[in-house]
């Protein structure tokens, strides 16, 4: 048993016990973190809103056998304007649970964290780029090493004649590489998002409307076919 320092930023939490509550978040040197804030479900506790969904944080933990409590916190960044807007916390919503699908407990997050960081900066900063998300779940696919192949051929490496694309093959296909239940795109989506997985979340270019809604649905079955799971909150994004 030891007390450490750690940072990160908070996925969720759920009620433990009485007044307690596990806070579950995602921390770059340690991946996914579950941990205890004792008595924080308490009028009077010391936490106050320091661990809200969203919030970063930097912690000082007492380690445990099963999960680790939580003895201080301090502030890091709050995000307040995102909070004020209900599409934005939609958004930052949908990055946090792709977040906590991603992540593993133990093991280094730093890319994933700084993805999940940039992604709620750039909402703090003002209303949400259509192609937010959409960029974000490709680069979250890159992070588990699963990034679709955009612009060469997922099964030969061609540049050229990609008209098919498959969620098992692992992206575009060209035509003498398709396979049963590969399904045609739209000339230039490939192209459109390739700019998106390669754009900085801070500096997106210009939407396109032809292509965002298009976008964020094949960068949305992508990333939830390789997880093996849904992600609600994307739903309520396509509502």
């Amino acid at each position: 048993m030891a007390i450490r320092h750690d940072q990160g930023i908070v996925l969720r939490s759920f009620p433990f016990g009485e007044a307690d509550k596990v806070v579950v978040l995602l921390s770059p040197n340690n991946g996914k973190l579950r941990t205890v804030a004792k008595g924080i479900r308490k009028t009077k506790s010391r936490f106050g809103g320091r661990l809200e969904t969203f919030s970063h944080v930097d912690l000082v933990l007492y380690e445990g056998r099963n999960l680790d409590t939580i003895t201080q916190v301090e502030m890091i960044e709050a995000f307040h304007s995102l909070r004020a807007d209900l599409d934005r916390v939609v958004t930052a919503g949908a990055m946090v649970e792709v977040a906590d699908a991603v992540a593993q407990e133990n093991e280094t997050s730093v890319r994933l964290f700084l993805l999940l960081q940039r992604g709620l900066k750039s909402l703090d900063a003002g209303p949400a780029h259509p192609d937010l998300i959409s960029s974000f779940l490709l680069k979250a696919a890159d992070t588990i090493g699963v990034a679709p192949a955009l612009d060469r051929c997922a099964g030969c490496g061609r540049a050229d004649g990609l008209h098919r694309f498959s969620f098992p093959a692992g992206g575009a296909l060209c035509d003498r590489c398709r396979t049963p239940g590969a399904y045609a795109l739209r000339d230039g989506l490939t192209d459109y998002l390739a700019v998106l997985a390669a754009a900085d979340l801070g500096d997106l270019p210009g939407p396109d409307e032809s292509f965002s809604g298009e976008a964020r649905g094949v960068a949305r079955r992508f990333i939830e076919y390789h997880l093996e799971r849904q992600i609600q909150s994307l739903a309520v994004l396509d509502v």
